[in-house]
């Protein structure tokens, strides 16, 4: 029998495949035919414990039997911030923390429902990492650029910004360069995984792309008010970008919470997307590995958006800041190492600079991370979604939006209704209820605004 039969009939990869292989030696052994031996391996899979006395599938048998879901005995301690968050969401963090690897969890202000993880939501495991607690797009992140020009220039000289984005990165479900972007990124071993291997030339194509979805490139206003990031007092004209790791990066997500799921048949039907991989496993190195290179890979696209802005603009760079949002971290909290996962979390460690950017029409901040361990070193990563994409086609309009905008002196080049600002929640109501987490140095506010067009199916 082939490695695919035994996950359809419900075999987990890992040691409990090697013991099938086993139990199907010993049953060939014994003379059964290939019909006897599924019969055999599927009752097994049913009723492990029914089995255990059987020695041709005893050890097999023990090993599901060891894989039953047990949750602790008291759910890893955890916190939120912010108040009248989504239901939903609350539960899918109380239901992370009860996952025997959890150790401790952290629930964000800007948080609404995720697959598994919800958005927003911060945990922290012992030596495993959860694919859908990273998040789909892998290494989701924000990069902000401030150069040397006048922000007078977003008055005077538009159509200069404009073509500067417009011929600097490309927007949509798999976009792509016909004249392809270089960066060092694309010398790193892309032989990690089978999947990162696979994809590197569709990677290649899409470096220096950015999606669709929530992501956006704009330009727009950062204001000091006083002198702070070695900057003095005064606005200054900037960039700032949201993508990640597109569809290399969905296929990574999409292969190993798969495989995670596989591996661990046990969970509850609410904790499914919770399956983790253990990191002394193959499964779980090789899925660090790819994550980690989609991290490079998710920097070096915005990398190539803002040296191709510089250069269309003849500006230099007076200073860059950027994080990931998506992503998991072995860091020590409480005098142990774990795997700190942020799925729409920023990093907020004592003195780390990091960006929470609002929405299309609302400002967003340089901030710098005051080191809370409740929160596991964690703040929000934006505004946050206060409906679905659904319910915003169905409430707002083109007009109402475009009339948002204008109030606020913004221009928007191509977005979905659905990113319209007002399906977002408040982004000063968001950075109150986390002035533990991060202290704000800097106000960025946009006025030119490059998103997806409209109809573009969402990747985030």
């Amino acid at each position: 029998m082939k490695h695919e039969e035994l996950l359809a009939l419900g075999i987990p990869a890992g040691k409990p495949l090697q013991l099938a292989f086993f139990s199907i030696q010993q049953m060939a052994d014994a003379s059964f035919d290939r019909t006897a031996m599924q019969e055999k391996l599927a009752a097994t899979v049913r009723e492990p414990a029914a089995m255990i006395d059987d020695p041709l599938v005893a050890e097999l048998a023990q090993a599901l039997v060891s894989l039953r879901y047990v949750p602790r005995a008291t759910p890893a301690p955890w916190r939120q911030w912010g108040e009248g968050l989504e239901e939903t969401a609350v539960q899918q963090m109380k239901n992370a923390c009860d996952l025997p690897v959890a150790t401790a969890g952290a629930l964000m202000p800007d948080a609404h429902v995720g697959y598994g993880l919800p958005i927003g939501g911060v945990l922290a495991t012992r030596n495993a990492v959860i694919p859908y607690a990273v998040g789909v797009d892998i290494a989701c992140r924000m990069k902000l650029s401030v150069y040397d020009l006048p922000p007078s220039l977003l008055e005077d000289d538009l159509n200069r910004l404009k073509s500067a984005l417009a011929r600097e990165t490309q927007f949509g479900v798999g976009a792509t360069f016909k004249q392809r972007r270089q960066h060092p990124v694309l010398d790193l071993d892309w032989a990690v995984s089978p999947v990162t291997r696979q994809n590197k030339d569709k990677a290649w194509a899409q470096l220096g792309t950015s999606g669709s979805g929530n992501h956006f490139v704009e330009f727009g206003v950062l204001t000091l008010d006083a002198a702070a990031l070695g900057l003095s007092e005064g606005k200054y004209l900037a960039l700032l970008s949201h993508s990640g790791s597109r569809g290399t990066g969905a296929s990574v997500a999409d292969h190993y919470s798969k495989l995670a799921m596989k591996m661990h048949p046990e969970l509850p039907a609410a904790q499914k997307h919770l399956a983790w991989l253990d990191l002394d496993t193959e499964e779980g190195r090789e899925y660090w590995a790819a994550m980690s290179l989609m991290g490079e890979y998710a920097a070096a696209n915005h990398a190539c958006i803002h040296r191709g802005i510089a250069a269309q603009l003849g500006a230099e760079v007076l200073l860059d800041v950027e994080n990931h949002h998506n992503f998991a971290w072995k860091e020590t909290h409480h005098s142990e190492e774990v795997i700190v996962h942020r799925k729409g979390a920023t990093p907020a460690g004592a003195g780390v600079l990091g960006i929470i950017p609002g929405s299309m029409g609302a400002p967003g901040f340089v901030v710098r991370g005051l080191g809370n361990a409740d929160s596991l070193h964690s703040a929000s990563h934006g505004a946050g979604r206060r409906m679905s994409r659904k319910k915003a086609f169905e409430n707002f309009t083109w007009e109402q939006t475009h009339a948002w905008l204008k109030e606020r002196n913004v221009v928007l080049m191509s977005a979905g209704l659905d990113e319209s600002p007002m399906a977002y929640k408040d982004i000063h109501t968001v950075m109150a209820a986390q002035t533990d987490l991060v202290e704000p140095l800097a106000r960025f506010d946009p006025r030119l605004v490059k998103m997806a067009p409209a109809g573009e199916r969402p990747e985030d």
